[in-house]
């Protein structure tokens, strides 16, 4: 007389991570995320790795996570998995002050992003 178990929010032969808070804004995540959608797993895996950008770091660890999750939760083939779907969204944002000269503040604002990467196996043609 357990909870039922939660639906798949992927099809079958997908797997899906997601990265929740991760430090930095929306619209520069998209840009790295850009550079992966419809890449194989590996190839994408290598140019996070080789990226100069500082978000690469962050998105190398959700597709890490995803193609992990593709072979231990749902016995996937690694090397036929491709970047089926790389989505990036606003998070919180830290409120900080920081103060100015004649007792004045000004607000920074720290965001934080989201990014959803679902990788799906794909047959070799």
């Amino acid at each position: 007389m357990g909870k039922q178990a939660a639906p798949r929010r992927v099809g079958e032969k997908e797997a899906l991570s997601v990265g929740t808070t991760i430090r930095g804004s929306a619209q520069k995540l998209n840009l790295v995320a850009a550079l992966i959608r419809g890449k194989k797993a590996e190839e994408a895996m290598n140019i996070l790795a080789f990226s100069t950008k500082a978000m690469a770091v962050d998105a190398r660890k959700v597709l890490a996570s995803a193609i992990a999750n593709a072979e231990n939760n749902h016995n996937l083939d690694v090397d036929a998995l491709v970047v089926a779907e790389a989505s990036v969204g606003k998070s919180v944002t830290m409120k900080r002050f920081h103060t100015r000269g004649r007792g004045k503040s000004t607000r920074i604002l720290k965001p934080f992003s989201r990014l959803r990467i679902v990788v799906r196996e794909v047959e070799e043609a």
